[in-house]
């Protein structure tokens, strides 16, 4: 069996979608003839715990766990934040900020290049290439964000000659926070000058979003692989007896920069003018939410009408999708967010349940929503479209029962993901091969 070293920040126990690509992929890889080494910190900043998707790990995937420094301690401990839960869903962004506030991300974006995790690339070098020696692979693939993670995947392939993939799950210079960072001339040259030497040197790139892929593809003359993320169907396979209420359900992050208020006045509207909606009516929330999102929940005088179930394992967050009569995904105000594809996306399409997307009409989300004809998707002031689609499937609801939605989705399971992925892996060890042949 060929072996993989995957190079990831995160990884269980540590709980959000920054985990779940490659436990699935790794999950399904076996069945395609590649076992896996996983390479991750043993004191990861964990702001949320899951240990449900150790499940999910094979039987004899080795897992080399080694100490970093982490900066967020010292972060928090500055500007007073408090971490887990309680934390921003993302302290970069457009929102008034504290003078410590502002010191902290000028150090962050211009000391910690190219973020905090910065510290841990050179002991992970040594570590790696003392262990490669030992214990040789045929790969080596690293996932970002963190983008430190690709800076250890790039040096220790230039050490050792293995083939390397880099894996982006999010853009990098052009994520829609980067702008927010108060950085100098200097600091954003570097910035740029890392991006472009890992998408040159890797042996290949991946990217989740064709509109990210196609930004990727201006900054080098490299081909750009598309490997979207997906939904793991044995996740699905529960029994969900449905709780009687129309609940409109969001799970994962919900950013403050997010906050759909058009859709909280229709809410609150549709509540005053009918009294059996009032009573059925039901906004759940599933993960970690921004506070400014539950003050304007409340200012709608929606608070009775507020379930929030703060961050559950995924099991549970499955289970929510499925129990939904819409599901929310609700994109943030930044320009850059309309080339997004947000994981959950697809883990919506699997539980067949009507989509309501907030956000950019014409993004990579909306794309994918239309194509698989499993909801819609408005801007954050379409009060007409929104209001019109929230009534419907009130009154599918109300008829009896609100049909299953979506056609195509297979194409976005994990285990077709996974072929995907083994197909380019094996791909790159074959032209390294061969490249070495000619070479010797």
């Amino acid at each position: 069996m060929k072996k993989v070293l995957v190079i990831t920040y995160y990884w269980p126990p540590a709980g959000g979608s920054g985990v779940q690509r490659w436990v699935k992929f790794i999950k399904y890889l076996p069945q395609f003839g590649w076992k896996s080494i996983v390479y991750t910190p043993e004191n990861p900043d964990m702001t949320v715990v899951d240990y449900s998707l150790e499940s999910d790990i094979p039987q004899g995937t080795v897992i080399l766990r080694r100490p970093i420094t982490e900066v967020y301690d010292l972060y928090r401990k500055f500007t007073g934040k408090k971490g887990g839960a309680a934390g921003e869903v993302n302290p970069i962004n457009s929102q008034k900020k504290s003078l410590k506030q502002r010191l902290a991300l000028f150090i962050r974006g211009n000391c910690f290049i190219p973020d905090p995790r910065v510290s841990w690339v050179r002991p992970s070098v040594r570590f790696l290439k003392k262990y490669l020696k030992e214990h040789p692979v045929d790969l080596i693939i690293s996932t970002g964000p963190p983008h430190s993670m690709h800076l250890i995947a790039r040096k220790v392939a230039r050490s050792t000659g293995i083939p390397w993939i880099a894996d982006f799950r999010d853009a990098w210079t052009k994520i829609f926070y980067y702008k927010h960072l108060p950085l100098t001339r200097w600091a954003d040259r570097k910035y740029h000058a890392l991006e472009k030497a890992v998408l040159d040197e890797a042996t290949a790139v991946v990217s989740v979003s064709p509109m990210e892929r196609d930004d990727f593809q201006q900054m080098t003359s490299q081909h750009i692989h598309l490997i979207t993320n997906g939904y793991d169907g044995e996740d699905f396979d529960q029994v969900i007896e449905p709780d009687g209420y129309f609940n409109l359900t969001n799970t994962g992050l919900f950013s403050s920069d997010g906050n759909p208020l058009t859709l909280w006045k229709i809410l609150s509207e549709l509540c005053a003018s009918d009294p059996v909606f009032r009573e059925k009516m039901r906004i759940r929330l599933v993960g970690k939410i921004d506070r400014e999102v539950l003050d304007a929940i409340r200012a709608a005088g929606l608070e009775d009408h507020l379930v929030n179930l703060g961050y559950k394992d995924h099991t549970t967050a499955v289970r929510e999708q499925m129990n939904a009569s819409i599901l929310l995904l609700l994109l943030r105000r930044e320009p850059e967010y309309g080339a997004a594809l947000p994981g959950k996306l697809f883990e919506y399409l699997a539980s067949s349940r009507p989509i309501l997307g907030i956000g950019q009409p014409d993004g990579a989300m909306a794309t994918i929503v239309g194509q698989t004809r499993s909801g819609e998707v408005h801007d954050w002031e379409d009060e007409q479209g929104i209001r019109e689609m929230v009534l419907r499937i009130w009154k599918q609801y109300l008829s009896g029962g609100i049909p299953p939605v979506g056609e195509g989705k297979e194409q976005f399971s994990r285990k077709a993901i996974t072929a995907r992925m083994a197909a380019l892996m094996d791909e790159v060890i074959e032209k390294h091969s061969k490249t070495e042949y000619v070479k010797q």
